[in-house]
């Protein structure tokens, strides 16, 4: 590995653990010249997952996208931030577990919204005004309906 700082190539692993739920390793290694500390990851490299948008365009997953969406949901709402990143991590698993290459955003649209309904539904019903595009208080409330009703939404 390259020290960042002098960059030479031979270093020394001080320390080694296991982080983000197993899926990669973060090591503390010192320079053998300039004796300076770094860390590195290793990540299992895992085949990009695409998705299509409803244009029919496909771009690479984003998982920050995720996280914004939501973060604008909860916002001003009593759901801790690592709540909200287990929630994303969660739906990421899930997306990378079942769908091998490409995956429609509709489905990662119907899973946030799936989540949020299960933490805050105020965070839950922004999400979904801004997801389904409602055109006026009809739409929106017709959700508050289904939501009270405990029913699932006609799409």
């Amino acid at each position: 590995m390259k020290c960042p700082f002098c960059g030479h190539i031979e270093d020394k692993v001080i320390d080694t653990r296991i982080s983000q739920e197993g899926s990669s390793v973060r090591r503390r290694r010192e320079c053998l010249v300039c004796e300076k500390r770094f860390t590195t990851y290793e990540h299992i490299e895992e085949n990009t997952l695409m998705v299509i948008k409803k244009d029919g365009k496909r771009e690479p997953f984003d998982k920050s996208k995720i996280i914004s969406g939501m973060v604008k949901a909860c916002e001003k709402r009593p759901i801790k931030t690592e709540d909200i990143y287990n929630l994303v991590n969660g739906i990421e698993h899930d997306l990378l577990r079942n769908y091998e290459k490409e995956v429609e955003s509709s489905i990662i649209g119907e899973k946030i919204m799936e989540a949020l309904k299960k933490v805050d539904h105020v965070a839950y019903v922004r999400f979904a005004s801004v997801y389904r595009e409602f055109k006026d208080t009809n739409d929106f409330m017709d959700e508050l309906k289904n939501l009270i009703n405990n029913k699932p939404r006609r799409c």
